[in-house]
């Protein structure tokens, strides 16, 4: 874990230094380069490296915000130890305000990548090769996709127990227990035995100051709980830790009302939402079928049958 000497992209970083490096990923065709900046911050004490991530996909802003205000704020300056901050991963994605990668590729589901796969694939094992063998642990922030709006939560696996008590020492409102998918950060991270958290908050393409001021709280309390900072807790919020939980989707297609706040508490028979048609000649409710949380609700006005519209505990504490 305490590195006395750390080397990234060929630099030494000195106790008590601060370095901006800049990761070359990729050449446009016009042979402009494109280059991803990596602000480091060590300590004169030795202790953990520790990485806050964000814009693995380039729509997702909010982790954006949280990571430039622990830089803005200084919370990357540290008694002990190295923060790494990264916070704009997916720079194409984030100049064009999308998801994917140039070549259409999801960047979280091509890890480890390849020295000689796609454009996406290659940036995986570049940043395997240069960046993950330093570091001890990860935190990624990201939003819900589309119009699917997540409560403040980390995902995580609660059978680990270093990753549920990181989880616990963050603060969210919602830890939300999920198993990691097959090549993505996190999935790849775990595997060598590196704790890797996924904070998702918000929507694509919007700021949310709760869910930004979650983060950035949860950044400053996990770094409290590594003893790489001092002071009382950011926040000492109690996660709701949810242990199983279900998608509903929606029964018709049609225009979709919601009725609930997100991450609200709700008893079975609730009103959750209504799907009308334009006519004014159709209209059903959709009703929680048992008591739960409620962490995740699609806020797009018009809905397919079977599309996942709530995200709710099965089983919560």
């Amino acid at each position: 874990m305490y590195k006395d000497k750390i080397n990234l992209l060929g630099t030494d970083i000195k106790r008590g230094e601060h370095v901006t490096l800049e990761m070359e990923i990729a050449k446009l065709h016009n042979r402009s380069s494109v280059k991803i900046p990596i602000i480091i911050e060590r300590s004169k004490k030795d202790g953990p490296v520790v990485l806050f991530m964000a814009g693995v996909h380039g729509d997702e802003i909010n982790g954006v915000e949280i990571v430039r205000r622990i830089i803005k704020e200084k919370i990357n300056k540290t008694a002990m130890g190295t923060v790494i901050c990264i916070p704009v991963f997916n720079v194409f994605g984030f100049l064009n305000l999308s998801r994917e990668f140039p070549d259409g590729r999801d960047l979280n589901r091509v890890f480890p990548g390849s020295a000689n796969g796609s454009l996406a694939s290659q940036f995986a094992h570049q940043f395997m090769k240069s960046i993950v063998p330093i570091v001890d642990y990860v935190f990624d922030y990201h939003t819900g996709g589309a119009a699917r709006v997540n409560a403040s939560q980390i995902r995580c696996d609660i059978s680990d127990e270093k990753s549920i008590e990181l989880a616990k020492a963050f603060g969210a409102d919602f830890i939300v227990n999920s198993k990691s998918i097959p090549k993505s950060i996190r999935y790849t991270l775990k595997k060598h035995n590196i704790s890797a958290l996924l904070y998702e908050g918000g929507m694509a393409k919007n700021f949310d100051e709760h869910i930004i001021q979650s983060g950035f709280d949860g950044a400053k309390n996990v770094l409290r709980f590594l003893k790489m900072r001092t002071g009382p807790k950011a926040t000492d919020n109690k996660s709701v830790l949810v242990k199983k939980s279900k998608w509903i989707r929606a029964p018709y297609s049609g225009m979709f009302h919601v009725k609930i706040k997100n991450g609200q508490w709700i008893t079975k028979k609730t009103v959750l939402g209504i799907i009308t048609d334009p006519y004014a000649e159709f209209e059903k409710k959709i009703v929680a079928p048992i008591d739960c949380y409620v962490f995740c609700v699609n806020n797009f006005p018009i809905v397919n049958r079977g599309d996942a519209i709530f995200h709710v505990s099965l089983e919560a504490e």
